[in-house]
């Protein structure tokens, strides 16, 4: 790679991933990628259970208009569903054009410029975040529900169900994929089941679940406005959370990438788009209303299937997905802020990844972030949800928009037919991110509204750091030659000992010049301990100088920074080494009795000075079989 080609990467250049040297190591690699139907349980989780959330809150606006607005929740269905296979053909696109992931960031970037781009980075962020949020408290408040006794404890319910998720995602995605395949399969079979057994009844088979529960319907109303429809057709859209996360995560499945990837987004949008207006139209066949205390698909799996073991089943799997569907956003985050690390928008530790192709910190930052949501909404899911899907759109919205960029610029065969579907992606989604801001506003989706630019402020910020360190580091030029320098090495010493002689001996290796130096406190008692030292040197006569620094206070790090400020005023060219010999302890719990004085030096000196810091660690052990049988001879 050429000096100008390497400028171009992050500068970091310690943490970055060592380039592959042989032909086997993708290979080793694609054990921890994802297939398709791997991809369709680890990425598609909070796609799949939005159907226990998103008919529903179709059904809970239209009730305000009476069961005459009911009558309206398959056509509104039916704009969702159309919606979707528009988002699905996009997003299969945009895994075809941008193969190394980032979905709307990478086309905002590529096609609408650099701030556009962080605007969408921060909505998905922010998507993703409250996503985890959402599908926990949601999953914690249906088992709840049917186990009322633990109403009190759901807080710490959802911090253990968080810790599980996060567990096992740091495990590697195709780990997680294996744990969350059967609650998936089990969970769309249950649906898929529920909906062939309804049509098949000409009437419920039991009613039981509502039973005894307040209907929420509105009184005889007999017209349904734009604006009802509008916000209905905006909170039906929930469901569609989650769809862009296979094209967030290309990367993380195994090759040929880009095709396994655009497989397991047609999937995912067939089986959604056949759950939701499957359960739309039982809604209309059973005319089943909203009631307080029970959600529209218990109603709806009663209606189907009756009360019994089966019914129990679909209420069991609902939990379970509703609490695992946090898992789309740990696939899909890490690798976003992957790409937004390579950019120099967060910092580069987020684009690292662990043994098992996990990016292990964006994890971890993730899971604290989600934490701390949970902890302020005392894991109440109302709390989340007027937060939640605002996000998403605004990123669906820049997504479309950049596409129709994309198809203008390409003009490949049908381009203008394919621009055209994203533009009309993005008038729907456009006006259901109003819809939803709008509706929502008071309800604390202005904090989202307040989020978005804040978090770009953070990306620039960031990004202006890394600027000035390139500027530092002289990226992009051609540096002057490497030249030999003086090179003095700084030993700080206490006492004579083998970690002593160790330390001397190193140094010895490493520099033209090497100086002991001790630390002389300022009292009767480190004089004492100077005139013994001095004393001790003298006799052991190792042919390195031992220099005493006064010391004004018991400061240790002082005295030091100031020697080694002298050193480099006398001779400016000299490179100048401190070497900080220390003790590594046999056990763990021993280090409990250093005394910390290497850590405080090397501190003090990476602060307040220029020189290189390097710390010798002398091992104790167990003392070699050879070494003891030696001393019987």
């Amino acid at each position: 790679m050429s000096l100008l080609a390497h400028a171009n990467k992050q500068p970091g250049g310690a943490g970055e991933e060592p380039p592959d040297t042989g032909a086997a190591r993708p290979c080793a690699e694609d054990r921890h990628r994802l297939t398709a139907p791997q991809g369709l349980a680890a990425l598609s989780l909070d796609a799949m259970a939005s159907v226990a959330y998103g008919p529903e809150s179709i059904v809970l606006v239209l009730a305000a208009a009476g069961a005459y607005g009911l009558g309206f929740t398959l056509p509104v269905t039916f704009a969702i569903a159309a919606l979707l296979a528009v988002l699905v053909a996009s997003y299969r696109q945009v895994i075809a054009a941008f193969p190394d992931g980032g979905g709307s960031y990478a086309v905002a970037k590529r096609h609408l410029g650099r701030r556009t781009s962080l605007v969408t980075a921060a909505s998905l962020v922010l998507d993703y975040v409250l996503n985890v949020a959402v599908s926990v408290t949601a999953g914690v408040a249906a088992l709840t529900s049917a186990f009322p006794s633990l109403y009190a404890d759901r807080l710490w319910i959802c911090l253990a169900v968080l810790a599980l998720v996060t567990g096992v995602n740091l495990r590697g995605i195709v780990e997680s994929a294996k744990w969350f395949m059967v609650p998936t399969a089990v969970f769309v079979g249950s649906i898929l089941t529920m909906i062939v057994a309804g049509l098949l009844r000409d009437a419920p088979a039991s009613t039981e679940a509502a039973a005894g529960h307040a209907s929420v319907l509105a009184g005889n109303a007999t017209s349904v406005g734009v604006l009802l429809l509008l916000k209905a057709f905006a909170a039906g859209c929930s469901a569609l959370t989650g769809v862009e996360a296979v094209a967030n995560a290309v990367p993380a499945f195994r090759a040929p990438a880009q095709r396994r990837a655009q497989r397991t987004e047609v999937a995912l949008g067939a089986l959604l788009g056949v759950m939701l207006i499957g359960l739309a139209v039982l809604i209309g066949r059973f005319h089943l209303q909203p009631v307080e205390g029970v959600t529209v698909l218990a109603q709806l799996a009663d209606a189907s299937l009756g009360h019994n073991w089966a019914f129990y089943v679909v209420q069991f799997a609902t939990v379970v997905l509703l609490a695992l569907a946090a898992n789309t956003s740990f696939g899909g985050l890490p690798v976003l802020m992957a790409l937004l690390a390579r950019d120099n928008y967060l910092p580069h530790v987020f684009g690292l990844k662990a043994d098992r192709q996990v990016h292990r910190h964006g994890v971890l930052a993730l899971a604290a972030v989600s934490a701390l949501l949970l902890l302020f909404s005392g894991g109440d899911v109302n709390t989340l949800v007027p937060l939640f899907a605002i996000g998403v759109f605004v990123g669906f919205t820049i997504c479309q928009v950049g596409m129709v960029r994309h198809w203008r610029q390409e003009r490949s065969a049908g381009w203008r037919g394919k621009a055209l579907l994203n533009g009309f992606g993005a008038v729907l989604t456009g006006v259901s991110a109003v819809v939803v801001t709008a509706t929502k506003f008071e309800e604390g989706a202005w904090l989202i509204v307040l989020a978005l630019p804040l978090m770009v402020l953070v990306f620039e910020a960031v990004h202006r750091s890394y600027g000035r360190i390139g500027e530092r580091l002289g990226l992009g030029r051609v540096p002057e030659a490497p030249r030999r320098c003086h090179s003095v090495v700084v030993v700080p010493v206490s006492s004579l000992s083998r970690l002593t002689s160790k330390a001397l001996t190193a140094a010895v290796s490493l520099g033209d010049e090497v100086i002991a130096v001790t630390a002389v406190q300022p009292d009767a008692e480190g004089a004492r301990a100077a005139e013994s030292l001095r004393r001790d040197w003298e006799l052991w006569n190792p042919g390195v100088d031992l220099v005493e620094l006064p010391a004004a206070t018991r400061a240790l790090g002082r005295p030091i920074v100031a020697y080694v400020h002298e050193l480099t005023d006398r001779h400016p060219d000299n490179r100048v080494t401190v070497l900080i010999p220390e003790v590594e302890p046999a056990h763990v719990w021993q280090r409990l009795l250093q005394n910390q004085r290497g850590a405080v030096v090397a501190h003090a000196v990476r602060r307040d000075t220029d020189a290189a810091i390097c710390r010798l660690r002398f091992r104790i052990g167990a003392e070699p079989a050879a070494r003891r049988t030696g001393t019987r001879r």
